[in-house]
């Protein structure tokens, strides 16, 4: 099969039968491209004619490259092309798999930045006064509070945020989240974001639902249409600056305080996993590290024989 074509059929895979998002379907496409691009600079233009020594070269050739790679990027790189091969021979396309011995390189495990509990609420404060405080005509306000309460107080991804609709909300003290894979989950909703998202639904959603076509998402932006992913980003970048944190602030911050919260007031890892929409649980270990790091901060502060 030419290549181009075996990777469109990929990437419909992909998106289509394993539901992943959006960007990473895109991720994927981009790491592809550079892929055939590469192997047809080498005058391979069929997946026929791909062997384990290309696909070594081509990995050996990015590892080196000048500057260097992320090695995340790299690996999800190598991913890439070990999926599309993968693919090919499951689909009957082609009997062997030229990737099956790429193995991808070690990537730093980098443990999650969490905010204290009272930079969460400074932040919180920063990107809008509480539901009962909030002037009539402050819509955008009313927004972006409850869009930070509902990411802190669920641990959801500004991806999986962005893309609730009004429905996704109305059940009483949970929320259903569309995560990775097309998969739902249910997740509660503490108080204080229930109470910033109803101010808003009543307060501030109509208005701008009023500015734009019709729409069932949750959140919208300024001008009525859906609130973008990017959009969401800035709005905690805002807030951020507004609350003079130093700290690099992301919608991922509030993800991995959330968490690492919920751990450090003695929530079990497995249910920190569920909420977090985590296929693994080693996934999720990584923020026990976090709790023992600062458990063990304090041992050393505290204890008479510490150091």
């Amino acid at each position: 099969m030419r290549l181009d074509r075996a990777v469109d059929a990929y990437v419909r895979h992909i998106s289509v039968e394993r539901g992943l998002s959006d960007h990473t379907v895109a991720a994927y496409r981009r790491d592809l491209a550079t892929y055939v691009e590469w192997l047809g600079d080498n005058g391979v233009h069929d997946s026929s004619e791909v062997t384990a020594e290309l696909v070594g070269r081509f990995a050996a050739e990015r590892a080196a490259a000048q500057p260097p790679p992320a090695a995340t990027s790299l690996a999800r790189l190598q991913s890439s092309v070990r999926g599309l091969h993968r693919f090919l021979v499951r689909e009957g396309t082609e009997t062997d798999d030229p990737a099956a011995r790429l193995r991808p390189p070690k990537t730093p495990q980098r443990l999650p930045k969490a905010l204290t509990i009272d930079q969460v609420e400074s932040l919180l404060d920063a990107a809008g006064p509480p539901p009962g405080e909030a002037a009539e005509a402050d819509v955008v306000a009313l927004r972006d509070r409850a869009l930070l309460e509902l990411l802190y107080a669920t641990g959801a991804r500004v991806s999986e945020v962005v893309q609730l609709d009004v429905d996704d909300i109305a059940h009483g003290e949970v929320l259903r989240v569309r995560g990775k894979g097309a998969k739902e989950r249910i997740v509660p909703i503490g108080s204080y974001a229930r109470a910033s998202v109803d101010a808003y639904l009543t307060r501030a959603r109509p208005e701008l639902s009023r500015r734009g076509r019709s729409t069932p998402r949750l959140f919208l932006g300024a001008r009525g249409a859906p609130l973008s992913r990017q959009s969401a980003w800035l709005i905690i970048q805002h807030a951020a600056e507004r609350a003079k944190l130093s700290a690099h602030v992301s919608p991922h911050t509030l993800r991995h305080s959330f968490a690492t919260h919920l751990l450090q007031g003695g929530a079990d890892v497995r249910v920190v996993q569920e909420l977090l929409g985590h296929a693994s649980v080693s996934t999720t270990q990584i923020y026990t590290h976090v709790s023992i790091d600062a458990l063990r901060d304090v041992y050393a502060t505290s204890h008479p024989r510490a150091r």
